[in-house]
């Protein structure tokens, strides 16, 4: 057999490994594009071969696909939503603009394999053409932006909001656990007035509960799709029977409600819909990184920090300190919410310079966008299994700061004021001793009123 097959397109004759799927324009590809070696997510593949599953159907409903090529075609999509022909995709994320590079890439293997599945060499695409057949009534302008809604919307729905979710669900059962814990208040990084340990975990709960409300209530904006928009979204070529009975079967498929977009020109243009997403799952980040931050300092120690909390011991610390343990779960949440910003950025800037009828940089933002929700997923699953469910409290640590804490002068001020408690709180201070203690020494008020004036459990 030989290595090589030729095959034509506009700029002439481009050889072909044999045994390859793909065609001319992803060898070209190929070839003009080794930048990251970093390739679309294979999910993406997969929605995509998906809506061209949906599209064949949708073609020969209204008469415009042959049944038999079209059968054929089906066969090869559903091989890849199924996994195979994986390493076939082959495209550097940094490509020319617009996806057309993945777009033909997709529609090349699927060419070639409905051939060989109708008992045809690769490459005869009299019988089954790329563009012809696979492309028909699509133009990579209104497939490409589908696909990253479809794929987006799925992967926040099947893996983000569920992680999400155990998420808030962890840490609303240590709140519970922890709730007459009494510990001792900080501000500025300073001892501040007493709160619970309860208390304080139903703000990380709450947090990300709203993050996760929001990334849910942005995401259903992904459901408005520009599929049938074709080049640039007046859909020449396509037609409003196909348009509907695309978004048919491809609800069928997914059982997700998708929709024509309201306005596909602007759902071409523009792709702030994933900007409004991304923005939502960065604004997540944000608050259980500040979480992760949270529980590395209450964990700090185990002598010379605050030493509240102890966290789960997961790996040892140090390669030259023996006994030496690292907030491992807290530090790798943290970085991987760097990750998700970082990646958030990217889309904002690429959704940024887009220009007229369509955004040429959709292959960056795909990537991104999926690459987030991945890092993001599966950090939150690993934080919540083996940091939260685990976290236990210093109970005599806890105790003792609570003993020792000045701000508790606060809790004297409706009884002497604010003036004579402050200068107690500095005695205290300066002296090494309790509030408690500098108040008998100076004989202010009985032992009765300051057992329940400095009562932590009465403050909170």
């Amino acid at each position: 057999m030989p290595r090589y097959r030729t095959e034509r397109d506009v700029l002439g004759s481009v050889k072909v490994p044999s045994e390859s799927y793909y065609g001319s324009e992803t060898a070209r590809a190929l070839d003009n594009f080794r930048i990251s070696g970093e390739k679309m997510d294979l999910e993406f593949i997969r929605a995509y071969a998906l809506l061209k599953k949906c599209a064949v159907r949708a073609n020969i409903a209204i008469g415009k696909m042959d049944k038999e090529k079209g059968s054929f075609i089906v066969k090869a999509c559903d091989m890849i939503i199924g996994g195979a022909l994986s390493d076939q995709f082959v495209v550097d994320v940094f490509q020319a603009g617009a996806g057309t590079s993945v777009n033909m890439n997709l529609n090349e293997v699927i060419a070639n394999k409905a051939l060989e599945i109708a008992g045809r060499r690769k490459g005869d695409y009299r019988y089954i053409h790329p563009n012809d057949h696979v492309n028909m009534s699509q133009s990579t302008n209104d497939t490409f932006p589908t696909v990253i809604d479809i794929s987006a919307y799925s992967a926040v729905n099947k893996s983000l909001l569920p992680a999400l979710k155990g998420l808030e669900n962890a840490l609303m059962l240590k709140s519970r656990e922890f709730t007459r814990i009494v510990k001792l208040g900080r501000t500025h990084l300073q001892d501040a007035v007493p709160i619970t340990l309860g208390e304080e975990f139903s703000g990380y709960a709450w947090s990300v509960r709203r993050s996760r409300e929001e990334v849910e209530r942005r995401s259903r904006l992904l459901l408005e799709i520009p599929i049938g928009g074709t080049a640039v979204g007046t859909g020449i070529n396509a037609g409003r029977a196909y348009k509907s009975k695309v978004i048919s079967e491809l609800r069928k498929e997914t059982g997700y409600g998708f929709a024509a977009a309201r306005n596909v020109f602007s759902s071409m243009q523009g792709r702030i819909e994933v900007v409004a997403v991304s923005n939502a799952i960065n604004e997540a980040a944000i608050s259980i990184g500040k979480i992760a931050n949270d529980l590395r300092l209450l964990g700090s120690g185990p002598r010379g920090g605050i030493g509240e909390i102890f966290l789960p011991e997961v790996q040892p610390g140090s390669s030259i300190m023996p006994g030496k343990i690292n907030p491992s779960m807290a530090e790798m949440m943290n970085m991987a919410c760097f990750e998700v910003s970082g990646r958030n950025l990217s889309i904002i800037n690429a959704a940024a310079s887009g220009q007229l009828e369509l955004n040429v940089f959709m292959p960056v933002m795909a990537h991104d966008f999926l690459v987030e929700i991945r890092v993001l997923s599966g950090a939150v699953r690993a934080f919540t299994d083996k940091c939260i469910l685990g976290i236990r409290p210093n109970r005599a640590r806890i105790s003792e700061l609570v003993e020792r804490n000045i701000s508790i002068a606060t809790s004297l001020t409706p009884k002497i004021g604010y003036a004579a408690a402050a200068e107690i709180a500095r005695e205290a201070y300066k002296k090494g001793m309790s509030v408690r203690e500098v108040c008998r020494a100076k004989g202010i008020l009985s032992v009765e009123e300051l057992d329940e004036l400095l009562d932590p459990a009465r403050l909170v």
